[in-house]
């Protein structure tokens, strides 16, 4: 309580509507870029590997592999705030709820449909993780994952993230996961969207945190 305290002293009611906002929306942009059928965000090509294989919902997947990277939080050290364990609950859970809307949609769409889907999945991807990173409440789980190896290992931040990307995009390949041109617009377009989303959407604090890393973002959940 002392920490949830300390976290919301500032700002609270707009630093939680701000959360909330950015992890709905991020559940709707996944759910974009996975109907649009142009290829998924690197951890949801995964996710999708997973689903093929078990049976269980994409947004079941979301949430089993939000906990098992969360636990690998332990060793690593981070601690998680209201951010993460929202990004973990909510996104989890509304993702197959989006999905199960966009699916009324003609399937497969047409081309040009399916482009500017997941080009409109990709930016919205960018706004989301500026809500949800600005609103300072800790990270995602991949996030938390990604910058607490890079603070065990001393490597860059683009060389772990690199590397885990590159990772589960290939088990998730491998598995039955959608790879294509959106796979790799994400790969190169989230950064410098997320970059601009924070600037806007980051939460002025009296005792201010180190800004949000854009890089590390966003791991898609």
């Amino acid at each position: 309580m002392t920490a949830l305290r300390r976290d919301l002293a500032q700002r609270p009611v707009r630093r939680l509507a701000q959360l909330l906002a950015g992890v709905v929306l991020y559940a709707v942009s996944i759910a974009l870029v996975v109907h649009a059928g142009q290829g998924s965000m690197p951890w949801d090509v995964l996710t999708q590997g997973l689903a093929h294989r078990t049976g269980l919902s994409f947004g079941t997947i979301t949430l089993l592999t939000s906990v098992v990277v969360l636990l690998c939080w332990w060793p690593l050290r981070q601690r998680p705030g209201i951010g993460t364990v929202a990004n973990v609950l909510v996104i989890g859970l509304l993702v197959d709820p989006v999905l199960a809307l966009l699916d009324r949609l003609s399937d497969p769409l047409p081309l040009p449909a399916a482009i500017a889907t997941a080009a409109l999945g990709i930016v919205l991807n960018g706004v989301a993780t500026g809500l949800y990173v600005g609103a300072r409440l800790g990270p995602g789980p991949r996030d938390g994952l990604m910058t607490g190896l890079v603070a065990r290992t001393g490597r860059s931040v683009r060389l772990v993230r690199t590397t885990i990307e590159v990772a589960v995009v290939s088990v998730g390949w491998l598995l039955g996961g959608t790879v294509g041109w959106a796979t790799l617009a994400y790969a190169l377009g989230v950064g410098p969207l997320a970059q601009v989303f924070l600037r806007l959407f980051t939460v002025p604090l009296d005792d201010p945190a180190p800004e949000p890393e854009p890089t590390a973002e966003p791991v898609a959940a």
